[in-house]
């Protein structure tokens, strides 16, 4: 495939974005990840995206998707990336990227849009489980427990919108969620208290996995309508998620107190033609939204052609499009 202007990684909304952006750019651009759509996949429903009242996720990454292929400057790959090293071949500028059946590429510079992975709570009978009824996206699996008692476990909007759409098909779901109070989107939480088959358990934890060949129970840390268990089939971990910066540590990239990878007003990062976008990134106050990822995937490509202009290895105007 050659050298590259620009190598995007993550085939997610700010992926997506900054490969729009980069092709407008007129940036010769790769775009590559491991999961087309990322996690915007697992939205079963986006009420949020401006412009459109009402899209499921994997609808929405699906138009994100043609829109970037539809430029003849972007090539899309879908596969896992491995390591990521400063230099090439040719020059100490630039990067290597090597996929996980051993090619590699190069790129002059690189868009980190890794987002996040699920956070796991760690304990005893979870991984176990994992598969066998242990699950970390509600609205993706929900479907699969028609009629079957779940629990959902965690406060956040994913929680909270992924206990309402299981109680679409389940007979009961178990909402439990160590404080008292959610941190959800008050329409989610609205949602939820439409649903009669819902059941809040707060101020409450789960401290263990039962079963056999699949989840059976779910024991918890004090006792619920005097026991100190629940009988489910299917347990739904919805307690936020952790930023996938592995390949920004391969090249030096500096990340926060929290992990997530420090990016300036330009969404670079402290090593030259390195940039980040999306729910990696400490930038928009942390706020892991599709509106967020694609301002974020937009200033990046801007911040990459800038960078590509300066260093004299691409020509053209500073800043501009519409």
């Amino acid at each position: 495939m050659g050298m590259f202007d620009v190598v995007i990684i993550g085939l997610g909304c700010a992926g997506y974005t900054a490969a729009i952006y980069c092709a407008r750019y007129k940036l010769k651009t790769l775009i590559v990840g491991g999961v087309d759509g990322g996690m915007g996949i697992t939205a079963a429903e986006v009420g949020n995206w401006p412009g459109i009242i009402d899209i499921k996720g994997p609808d929405l990454m699906e138009n994100f998707k043609k829109h970037a292929v539809s430029f003849e400057e972007v090539t899309h790959k879908v596969a896992n990336v491995t390591k990521v090293t400063k230099g090439t071949k040719a020059t100490k500028e630039g990067f290597t990227v090597t996929f996980q059946n051993g090619e590699i590429l190069e790129g002059k510079a690189i868009i980190l849009a890794t987002g996040s992975a699920k956070r796991h709570l760690g304990v005893k009978g979870e991984e176990e489980f994992s598969g066998k009824g242990v699950t970390y996206c509600a609205t993706c699996d929900a479907f699969f427990y028609k009629n079957k008692d779940v629990a959902v476990i965690g406060g956040g909007d994913s929680a909270v919108e992924g206990a309402a759409i299981a109680a679409q098909v389940a007979k009961t779901v178990y909402l439990i969620h160590r404080r008292n109070e959610f941190r959800a989107e008050p329409y989610w939480i609205d949602k939820i208290k439409e649903k009669k088959n819902i059941v809040m358990v707060l101020e409450n934890q789960i401290t263990e996995v039962l079963g056999d060949a699949k989840v059976k129970s779910v024991k918890l840390a004090k006792a619920f309508q005097g026991s100190d268990s629940l009988t489910v089939d299917g347990v739904f971990i919805e307690v936020g998620s952790t930023p996938s910066t592995e390949l920004a540590l391969q090249v030096g990239a500096e990340v926060d107190a929290k992990g997530y990878l420090k990016v300036k007003p330009d969404q670079s990062t402290n090593v030259p033609g390195f940039f980040g976008a999306g729910d990696v990134t400490n930038a928009s106050n942390y706020f892991a939204q599709f509106a967020t990822a694609a301002g974020e995937g937009s200033t990046a490509a801007n911040g990459a052609f800038n960078y590509l202009s300066t260093v004299g290895t691409k020509e053209g105007y500073m800043s501009g499009g519409g």
